[in-house]
């Protein structure tokens, strides 16, 4: 990772106004069709959280946005992205897992069901933030929800997805998302336009 003057980036005046905001992040929520999604899982037997994992990487990899995080007095640029899950532990507790992003499927479908068993096996998370542009994620399939604001604590900026349970409905499938980002990294359109271009991910998906 690089270390950028936030001066000498477009964000300049984002920088100045928003970071340090008591509370600088900003959620959207859309429903997404995942219609498709649920068809490819059944198809070929793949997690559907798998899958929605690896079409928000590559989502996030074609925006530019996603390349950069503010850290305290900087903005720092990533060459890698990571997506990470919540993990059900075997004591009933949780811990986290960064999966690599990989435009190859397999190889990060391999990633994911090697890492996470080992989170689950052992309790212990798999951190990558100080390697990777990490976007955290949050599947809650046990509950129906419309959405979900996550924690801002102060420490951790970055970009945040939140789900549940998918919903039938007649001939379509769809599910309830909230994107939670730090309004010194992306503004509302292009925040808008990642979940545009997740939707077309999620439709196009063929595995």
């Amino acid at each position: 990772m690089q270390e950028i003057d936030p001066s000498q980036t477009h964000r300049a005046e984002a920088f100045a106004l928003w970071m340090k905001a008591p509370m600088p992040m900003v959620t959207l929520f859309k429903t997404l069709n995942v219609t498709n999604l649920v068809r490819q899982s059944r198809r070929r037997s793949r997690k559907f959280n798998l899958l929605l994992c690896w079409c928000i990487g590559r989502a996030a990899f074609q925006r530019e946005e996603f390349w950069f995080l503010p850290a305290g007095e900087k903005i720092v640029r990533y060459e890698r992205l990571a997506v990470s899950v919540v993990v059900a532990l075997r004591d009933g507790g949780v811990s986290t897992c960064d999966v690599p992003f990989s435009q190859d499927l397999e190889e990060f479908s391999r990633d994911y069901e090697t890492l996470t068993s080992q989170v689950r096996d052992t309790g212990r998370p798999h951190d990558l933030s100080g390697d990777c542009m990490v976007i955290g994620t949050s599947a809650i399939p046990q509950a129906d929800l419309d959405g979900a604001v996550n924690i801002y604590a102060g420490f951790y900026n970055n970009p945040f997805l939140i789900w549940s349970r998918y919903r039938k409905k007649f001939l379509r499938i769809e599910l309830p998302l909230s994107f939670q980002f730090h309004h010194t990294q992306m503004d509302g359109v292009p925040a808008a336009d990642f979940l545009e271009c997740l939707q077309r991910e999620i439709r196009t998906l063929s595995c």
